[in-house]
Parts: structure tokens; sequence; C-alpha cells
């Protein structure tokens, strides 16, 4: 292999790890949500350490004793949309990413009933479930960092559930990937997870169920309903 494709791939490998093992910044994260106007409970999964979360991911599925008491301490009214930021990954991809698409994404829910957001260290996606479920939401969309390729050790994801509860399949979610620089936008990420969100409560499902037509709608002239047919 030549010198320089060797030392390329060593890059980007050790980039793919640091963003692995990367600490989460939620107490960060919590400041610019709130600069943003936005309240924010952070929780815990099972998961007590790094090395942990890494070896057991059905830890990172269940949420700690505490959290538990934070989510129904700050569960109010029962509403639409749960927004769960979580590290999952890469917890690099969700200190780049998760409030600018977040900024991006909320003008677009405007007429949804939004719970408190959720700041989840040590987590997985399923653990979005448990905290619907606790908050009493009809849908939840959890941001995530995903797993780091060589190409991309930043990119987040968007899950995507309908009528959240413990025990959901990854068949019962929609998801948007592959969100950084050099993919796609928040603009565009944010329409997408939009368009899935509001499709998503009007037909009461999400998963395989629920094709994302968003690109279609995006293309409809300004006097049309926005509906496909």
């Amino acid at each position: 292999m030549p010198t320089q494709a060797l030392l390329e791939f060593s890059l980007d490998h050790a980039r793919a790890r640091d963003a692995v093992h990367a600490a989460f910044e939620a107490a960060a994260i919590a400041a610019g949500l709130e600069a943003q106007g936005l309240r924010a409970l952070q929780v815990c999964s099972l998961a007590q350490s790094r090395a942990e979360y890494l070896r057991r991911p059905d830890l990172g599925r269940k949420l700690d004793a505490n959290s538990q008491a934070v989510l129904a301490r700050g569960a109010q009214d029962p509403c639409d949309l749960a927004i769960v930021i979580g590290d999952g990954l890469s917890p690099s991809a969700v200190h780049a990413h998760a409030l600018e698409l977040v900024r991006s994404l909320l003008p677009g829910l405007d007429a949804i009933r939004l719970g408190p957001l959720v700041l989840a260290s040590g987590a997985r996606v399923a653990l979005g479930d448990e905290i619907g479920a606790l908050l009493g939401a009809r849908m939840v969309v959890v941001l995530i960092g995903e797993r780091p390729g060589l190409s991309a050790p930043d990119s987040l994801g968007a899950y995507i559930t309908f009528a959240p509860k413990p025990g959901r399949t990854d068949a019962e979610r929609n998801c948007v990937s592959n969100i950084h620089a050099c993919g796609l936008s928040y603009d565009e990420a944010a329409l997408r997870i939009g368009w899935l969100v509001r499709e998503g409560l009007a037909r009461q499902l999400t998963g395989i169920a629920l094709k994302d037509d968003s690109a279609l709608q995006a293309r409809l002239p300004p006097h049309s309903s926005g509906r496909a047919i």
C-alpha cells in the first residue's frame, strides 16, 4: 500500500475511534437549547460508562431509575411530539449538528404540541421509546450520533416513531440519516423529518407503512395542498 494511502486510512480510522469515544457534552447542548428558548431535561441510560455502553447495547435502551423519576416530574400534559437528543455511537456528530438541526426543524413543527426536549447520555435509538411513553408523547424523534465511518465520523441520524413504547422494532420507525457537512443539509433533513412527523401523526403510523414522499411535496407548486395523490 502506498504510504500516502496508509496515512490517510490511519487518520480516518483515528477520527472514527475518537468520535466513538468522545465524551457527551450534555450541559453545553442544554445551554445551546436554552439560548433558543427551549427547556431540556437530562437523562441517562443504564450504561454507567462509555466502555459498558459499547459492550452492552441492551443497557443503552433502558433508562436508569433516576431518569425515570426526572421524566415523571417533567411530564406535563400529553404532547404530540417529544424530541430526544442522544449521544449514540458518535457524540461528535451530536456536538457538531444537533443544535443547528433543531433550529431548522422547529419552524416546520409550529402547529404540533411539543413536549420538553430530552438530552440522553449512553443512548441507543430505542431509549426514545421509553422516554416518549413516560412523557405521554404520540410520537418521538430521536436525534442521535450514527456509527462513524471512515469518510464520515460525525454523521447524525433522526429516528421517528409513532406511539412510542418499550418493545418497538426498527420496522416501526422511519430514519433520516447521513446528516453532516458533506451529506444531508440541515434544511433538507428538517424538511424530511418535518414531513414524516406531520404525516405520521395524521396517519397514526411510522415505519415501513409510511413512505417518505417529502421530496415530491417539495416539488409541488405553492398553491398546491401539499398532499400527494
